[in-house]
This record gives C-alpha cells, structure tokens and sequence, in this order.
C-alpha cells in the first residue's frame, strides 16, 4: 500500500484554487453531517484511489465487505487516480464520493481549502472513539483542529539489513546508534579496485528511495517547527545532526562515486531493488518491503529492527505515514460517502484482512491486536513499533510536500559541497517555508 512516492504531489498553487471550486451536497466548513442511506436507497458510490495491480484488487475487495451492511448499494473503484487527478476532479465537477489519497503531505491543503469536507459534524453524530487510532496516526490526517480525513492502515518505517552480509563482516548485531550504522557501513561497503562503489554499506543520497528527510527525522529528534509554527530546522539540534552525518557518510563515499552508483540502481517499487539485488545492505524502509521481497527476492535473508537513532534513549522511535480518505467537495452522496470511510477505518475483519493481503499496519488499536492478523518476525517490528509512544507522524502543513523539498534540495547541496555553511543554509530554508507558508494564508 503505503508507497510514499507512488503518488503525484499535489501542485501546490491548484490547491489553493480550490475554494474557488462549485460545491457539493455536505461542503462547506460549517456544514452538518448529511444522513445516511436508507436501506431500500439504490445509489453507486464511486471511490477514487491510486491503488493499481494486486493491490488494486485486493482493495476492492475491501470496498465490496461494505455491502454485507449496505447491499443496495454499488462500489465503483477506479484506480490509478492521483492527487493532481483528484484535484482537477473537484475543480471540474467531476468528482467521486470518496477519495483515496497516498500523499499524507498534502493533508494541509485539503483541510484548509476544504477540497476535502470536514468530517466533525459525522464524527460527533455518530459518536465515534477516535483513541481506537493511535495519536500519530491521528495527527497526520487533520489540520489545526479540521479532521477531513481518516487512516486506511498505515506505514511505519524501519531498518531492513541483508543477515549474510552482516555475519560476513563479523557483525553480531544490526546497529542501535548512529555511530554504530556509520562504523558498519564502513564495514559493509565493497569497493572495486577503481574505487567505485559495489555494495554500499548503507545509502545516504537524501531523496533516493526512503532515505527521505520526514522519514529520517525521528531518529535524529528533529522538530520541523517553533510552538508558534516556525519552521525550526536552523534551531532544532536534530537537523543539524542529520545534515551532518548525512555528509560524514556522502564524504566517506565520495560524492561522484556516490552518484555513479545511485545511478545505476534499479527502481524502488522494482525486482531490481538494489536490496533485493544485494547492492546495499543497510536501508530504511517501510512495513510493504517485507512482502516484496518475499516475493521479488526470495534469496534475500534478512531482518529488521528499530532504525538507529542519534540518541540512545531514543531508540525505538519510528515515522508512520499512510493511506487516507476523504470526502472531496462536491461529492454526489457525502452520507454514504462517510458510512463507507467509517466501515473502512473501524471494521476490524475487513482492517486485517487488506492487512494482510497488502502487508501493511492496521489502523487502529484492536486491529493490531487480532488474533487474525499475520505477524511473522520481520512483521513484528513493524507492529510493535506502531503501538509505541514512540512514534512520529507527518509534518502538517497548508503548502503540501513544499517543505519537505525544500530541505531535501538543501540536502543534496551540502552533502555534495555546494552549499558550504550548514547552519547559513538551514536558516534560508526556514525563511523560504516560512515565507511560502505566509502567501498560503492558512
């Protein structure tokens, strides 16, 4: 499910049109929660997701258990549908009831310009426990107090190590600290006598795969803003840190070594993998690894554990991000748009079984604990990771994914030695989100 880069990201300025958009039935910031379907009421619900193969099917699957409490009414699925397709929806008209989005980063953008409807008003008629979601997860699909929309499952990220690559090089266990992972991967790292790169102990190129700056942070500790919502890159420790062995590990490479290698490595949602290649031995990546690689690299022994983390007492830490849904305004029938999204947050059977099918994290509490959910020992840590009070969730902003490229440009520059003054370009970084996130007026 959870592939953090499947999803075309959503153009910033079309965002901020859309308030301008025609609205629909149930729209509106102050709107009431729009009745249910009766039992007798013949209707089709069409669902907007970026859900595509196997995964598409077995999502539709769990769209289809709606109909043991709604029989008299059809689900029509349509995948392939991203964030940028979503968005031209509304603003022609041309909407679905519900919306299936992978890009948790645009969740400012659709709270604040009501491109998705708020779902208080159905939340407090139908009394709805929100603690059964635990409280990251329930941070990354609101915005400044606008609940516009719900979880269905999420992804939490973690270390993946090739087992064999470890015990040849004499390492008992995977690392624990950022020091040990910098000493390991020293370890790791093969080399062909022209120096370029054969297996890399662990890949730092920030943006390449999940070596992304959300996902790194927790580790780090990094703080993406100030109490009174300023960016704080230039003034929380964590990102100075982060830059800081990021380059440690760009320099011990070389950096046009660096990029020879990275150049000829396969796609991330590939058989070509470079971990299932055997190419990197180290790597971040989220709970849906576990299944590629059971099925793309069956030769591939490997394990997963906590990613290492700058201080010790924070290990355990981890970045959950996820699927979400909301109603997107416009939609023909809100009511039952929102008996479906409840059915698909709360349903325990139907939460497990996609679980399952799909290899992700269950949303909520009493999914993770079902004694129906299959949790093998790489699974585990995932699962165990999720249920800690450890864990962090995406940053929230009204300027989309802006914030996060911005510090991942910012990245490249100084790794690579362009930008020679970490904390002079940290500061500028701050000033452009901070200026961006002022011509938003959210």
């Amino acid at each position: 499910m959870r592939k953090h880069t499947r999803a075309a990201l959503l153009c910033v300025a079309a965002a901020l049109t859309l308030t301008a958009c025609a609205a629909g039935k149930g729209g509106g910031a102050n709107s009431e929660a729009a009745a249910a379907p009766g039992k007798d009421d013949k209707l089709t619900l069409t669902v907007w997701s970026n859900y595509s193969d196997r995964e598409y099917e077995e999502v539709t699957k769990a769209l289809k258990t709606f109909n043991k409490k709604f029989p008299n009414i059809e689900i029509k699925h349509e995948g392939s549908q991203d964030d940028d397709k979503i968005t031209a929806g509304i603003r022609s008209g041309n909407t679905p009831d519900v919306a299936l989005s992978f890009t948790t980063d645009n969740i400012g953008s659709f709270c604040s310009t009501g491109a998705f409807q708020p779902l208080k008003p159905y939340l407090e008629r139908d009394k709805v426990d929100l603690n059964q979601i635990t409280p990251a997860v329930r941070e990354y699909t609101e915005y400044k107090g606008n609940r516009c929309a719900m979880p269905m499952l999420t992804d939490v990220y973690a270390m993946y190590y090739n087992q064999g690559m470890l015990t040849e090089a004499g390492i008992a266990a995977p690392p624990k600290t950022l020091d040990e992972l910098f000493e390991d991967t020293k370890k790791l790292t093969k080399k062909a006598p022209n120096g370029d790169i054969e297996v890399a102990g662990y890949l730092p190129t920030m943006g390449f795969y999940a070596n992304r700056p959300t996902i790194l942070a927790p580790s780090f500790g990094a703080e993406w803003a100030t109490k009174d919502g300023k960016s704080a890159l230039s003034t929380s420790p964590g990102f100075t840190e982060m830059m800081t062995f990021q380059k440690k590990l760009v320099d011990f490479y070389g950096f046009d070594a660096l990029e020879r290698f990275r150049a000829g490595l396969g796609q991330e949602y590939s058989a070509d993998h470079a971990f299932h290649q055997g190419k990197i031995a180290i790597m971040m990546d989220g709970e849906y690894r576990t299944a590629f690689l059971k099925d793309q690299a069956p030769q591939i022994k490997f394990g997963t554990a906590p990613f290492p983390t700058w201080k010790p007492a924070d290990y355990g830490t981890a970045f959950t991000t996820g699927t979400i849904m909301g109603i997107p305004k416009g939609a023909k029938n809100p009511g039952a748009a929102w008996e479906l999204i409840k059915h698909l947050s709360f349903d325990t059977d139907t939460i497990v079984d996609l679980s399952n099918a799909i290899k992700n994290v269950p949303s909520t509490k009493a999914a993770m604990d079902s004694s129906k959910l299959e949790v093998d020992e790489q699974f585990k840590t995932f699962i165990d990771l999720a249920k800690s009070d450890k864990l962090k969730g995406n940053p929230v902003t009204p300027i989309g994914d802006a914030h996060i490229k911005a510090v991942t440009d910012f990245a490249v520059s100084y790794t690579s030695g362009k930008e020679p003054d970490l904390a002079a370009g940290l500061k500028q970084v701050d000033q452009n989100i901070d200026d961006q996130v002022a011509k938003s007026g959210k």
